[in-house]
């Protein structure tokens, strides 16, 4: 269970816009905006991202409280080199059914209901296939 970063007595409801950080109350987001220091942005020029394993981890993208079942981010890679998974989402459902998620305050109660959808469960089905591969 995660804590608030600011108290680190209640369980966060908020993220901090500029930073990312998750803090439970106005009072904490109040003591914690004088330290906020934003999470850097990719250089404005550049079209496309490209992630180097060598220099990325699962801890720059993720608190220490949120890996459980953390998968190496080579791994992670490959998921943006799979025919299947592109061609998925040019379904406009499948994409708003990952916005709704990635918006979401309660993203295991997000998760539980994305579930019931047949088209979200092939989504992740291939999804844990090309990252459970052994040979990658």
């Amino acid at each position: 269970m995660q804590l608030c970063k600011v108290c680190s007595e209640q369980t966060p409801k908020y993220k901090c816009p500029t930073c990312k950080i998750r803090y439970c109350s106005l009072s904490c987001y109040k003591l914690h905006k004088d330290s906020c220091l934003p999470v850097e942005k990719p250089p404005p020029n550049s079209t496309k991202r490209t992630v180097s394993t060598d220099t990325w981890s699962n801890e720059d993208f993720l608190d220490e409280d949120d890996i459980t079942d953390a998968v190496p981010v080579e791994k992670l890679c490959l998921l943006g080199h799979s025919k299947e998974l592109k061609d998925l989402l040019c379904n406009p459902h499948l994409r708003e059914l990952l916005r709704t998620i990635d918006s979401a305050n309660s993203k295991e109660q997000a998760m539980n209901a994305a579930m019931q959808e047949p088209l979200f469960v092939e989504f992740s089905n291939q999804c844990l296939k090309i990252v459970e591969q052994e040979d990658a």
